[in-house]
């Protein structure tokens, strides 16, 4: 083989092998931006029915999530004008059976156990009015709420359709309560009460929305607005009016719409 040819053939193994190693780094490329795509894409809409018994009147409940929407935990129930609990509609299924997905790290990993989170959603447990064992308003591994009122917690936008109990109630209050864990500002600060356990999973307190419905009006949409924040360890059932404290804790929601359909 002359030197011209030996040459050329090293230059054809260089240029190929050049050519393979672009192409591979395209394929590695192009994969990243689908899964980069895959990852931005929004999560569809999800769709509750929750059914506790004999019903009254339907209600859809349309939930848009918020920029800082991250599994979130949430309570929805009614109560009558004068702020007397009648019935829980929907809580996340944690809450309800107090029993969390990542609550025992007995066998080296996380597992779902037994946890009580009193700050998760406590003016739902105090509205409720359902002292545990322990002196806690919430439910426990062994005082559940029933199941037809609990779910995963949605993990993006969400549909929920539900009823009234009973057909004697035209107006009432609507209560939405939700909470996100660690969720820290520069107010509610992950050491503001360094010796209180419960507010150590919290950081903000829960933000508690309400809506107004009477079904004997014109207006079939209603609009949940925020009312004020719990107490931020679930020591008592205070609901506290000042907001300005809250910050990401007010992103979680976008917004979240109550729908009378017709009857």
């Amino acid at each position: 083989m002359g030197i011209q040819a030996f040459f050329d053939t090293r230059l054809s193994r260089f240029l190929l092998l050049v050519v393979l190693m672009v192409g591979l780094q395209a394929c590695f490329v192009i994969n990243d931006i689908r899964q980069y795509r895959a990852s931005q894409r929004p999560a569809p809409k999800e769709f509750i029915q929750v059914n506790y018994g004999e019903g009254g009147y339907p209600l859809t409940i349309l939930f848009s999530k918020g920029p800082a929407h991250n599994h979130p935990l949430m309570a929805l129930w009614i109560e009558d004008l004068e702020g007397n609990f009648i019935q829980t509609l929907f809580v996340a299924e944690s809450v309800g059976r107090g029993v969390f997905r990542h609550g025992d790290p007995s066998e080296g990993f996380w597992q779902p156990g037994p946890v009580r989170r009193p700050a998760a959603l406590p003016y739902w447990g105090h509205q409720r009015g359902i002292r545990a064992n322990d002196g806690y308003f919430i439910p426990t591994k062994d005082t559940p709420v029933a199941d037809a009122i609990t779910g995963p917690t949605p993990k993006s936008d969400f549909e929920l359709t539900t009823h009234t109990p009973g057909h004697t109630l035209r107006q009432f209050r609507l209560l939405f309560e939700i909470n996100q864990a660690w969720n820290w500002n520069n107010y509610w600060t992950n050491n503001k009460f360094p010796d209180n356990v419960h507010y150590a999973s919290s950081g903000q307190p829960a933000l508690v929305y309400e809506a107004i419905i009477d079904l004997d009006s014109r207006n079939k949409v209603f609009s949940m607005v925020p009312i004020g924040h719990s107490h931020w360890s679930g020591e008592n059932g205070e609901l506290f009016r000042d907001i300005s404290t809250l910050s990401t804790a007010l992103e979680i929601v976008s917004s979240i719409l109550v729908v009378i359909p017709s009857q």
